[in-house]
C-alpha cells in the first residue's frame, strides 16, 4: 500500500468524480478498492459496457 500512496492513490483521489479507473490485474483492483475506496474496472468490463446497450458505467 505504501507504493500505491507514492503516485497512484493520490492521482485517483484527484481524478474527477466521473473518471473511470481501469486496472487489468485482480490484485491491482483490490488494492485500489482498499486504498482509496474506489472501484477500478477491468478493460473487458469497459468494452462490455460500451457495446452492451443495456449496461452503463
Amino acid at each position: 500500500m505504501k507504493i500505491g500512496e507514492m503516485q497512484l492513490f493520490p492521482a485517483i483521489r484527484q481524478a474527477p468524480d466521473n473518471a473511470v479507473i481501469v486496472a487489468t490485474g485482480t490484485s491491482c483492483r483490490h488494492q485500489i478498492a482498499d486504498g482509496v475506496a474506489t472501484t477500478a474496472l477491468h478493460p473487458a468490463q469497459i468494452f462490455w459496457n460500451y457495446v452492451s446497450p443495456n449496461t452503463r458505467l
